[in-house]
């Protein structure tokens, strides 16, 4: 009996990953990450494999990468590499809407508290409400490493299927008038020094604030300044493309790895994914009803669709709301304005980790 159940939890382990790979191949959802996810968890459940014993490539992968905190790093220079902040800069005031949109962190973090969680896992947990892969694993590999697994799928494979909330909750928390909305653009070009300054001045203010998020928001704002102060294009393109391909790699074939059966299939695994749908519902709502103010306070000029933008899910989050409004309207393009507040999402999610990192050792004593 022993002997059965052990290997039937490998068998639906492999169909997970199974799963995982066609929702990436079938659907395009997150391929770059399911796919190695979903291939690790294949094959760390073939039996007498031991590929995460000692001795075995995914555990070296998982001590030298994950355990040291390398993985989630370095994919932050190559995102923060990719990062245009310009339309931001346009519009520096809507880093107030991704601030609400962030609040399912801490709210489900009291939940999973309130349920009795200690407060490592229910960090970790709550995590998922940044809706940033990297952050959540960053954070999760210092508190709730068993949790890496569970933690790292519903973080991916929520971001990939956002639309599949934002649509409905956009349509019943905003009226149609609400969605109806047509914002003004018009570009504005800013002097190189201020692309080039930026970067160094938040890793300042957040190093200052919050020196446990440093490594975050240090690497990402690293990658910007590469991309922004222009005279080193190799290194901005190497970790735009080379850097973030190998180390995406590495790290979703990691991640699947700590996906064994024995771990992975418990009551706090469903935890986890119920916990991150919550998270995600609470982000989307605050951030639709913190536009849906800036809406009444601005007398109607800002549409509030953009405050489900106000997350890390970048860009999908943007072009979701997009397609909402040229739904409504076809000749509506609120595109630019959503890429702002999505852009300022991604600062916020950073800056929400730096936050859990520094203060829950402070009021745990952890």
């Amino acid at each position: 009996m022993d002997f059965l159940s052990v290997y039937l939890g490998n068998v639906v382990m492999m169909i997970v990953g199974v799963v995982l790979i066609l929702l990436a191949v079938k659907k395009g959802y997150e391929p770059l990450l399911l796919i190695p996810i979903g291939f690790g968890a294949i094959l760390v459940n073939i039996p007498y494999g031991e590929l995460m014993e000692v001795g075995g490539f995914l555990r070296y992968l998982y001590d030298y990468g994950i355990i040291t905190e390398l993985f989630p790093i370095l994919i932050f220079i190559g995102i923060g590499a990719m990062l245009d902040f310009t339309p931001l800069f346009e519009r520096p005031w809507y880093l107030l809407i991704t601030i609400p949109a962030h609040l399912g962190i801490p709210l489900t973090m009291l939940l999973a508290l309130s349920l009795g969680l200690d407060p490592g896992t229910a960090a970790s947990i709550g995590i998922i409400g940044a809706m940033d892969g990297p952050t959540a694993i960053f954070v999760t590999s210092r508190y709730a490493r068993e949790l890496l697994g569970p933690v790292t799928v519903a973080a991916y494979t929520y971001i990939s299927v956002v639309p599949i909330l934002q649509v409905p909750l956009s349509k019943i928390l905003l009226s149609k008038k609400e969605r109806l909305t047509r914002m003004e653009y018009k570009p504005a070009s800013f002097p190189r020094t201020v692309k080039i300054v930026f970067p160094l001045l938040v890793t300042l203010t957040i190093g200052v604030l919050a020196p446990k998020g440093l490594p975050l928001i240090g690497a990402l704002m690293f990658g910007n300044f590469l991309k922004e102060v222009g005279i080193v294009e190799r290194l901005a393109k190497s970790a735009q493309n080379e850097l973030s391909n190998i180390v995406t790699l590495l790290l979703g074939i990691t991640i699947g790895g700590t996906m064994i059966a024995e771990k992975f299939l418990n009551i706090v695994t469903l935890m986890v994914f119920g916990f991150g749908v919550v998270a995600f519902i609470i982000d989307l709502s605050c951030g639709l009803l913190a536009a849906k103010l800036a809406y009444y306070v601005t007398g109607g000029k800002i549409n509030p669709l953009i405050g489900a933008t106000g997350i890390s899910a970048f860009p999908m989050a943007a072009r979701t709301a997009h397609l909402i409004a040229r739904q409504e309207d076809p000749d509506n393009w609120i595109l630019m304005q959503a890429m702002a507040a999505n852009t300022g999402g991604q600062i916020t999610s950073v800056i929400a980790g730096a936050v859990v990192l520094s203060l829950l050792p402070i009021l745990f004593q952890l």
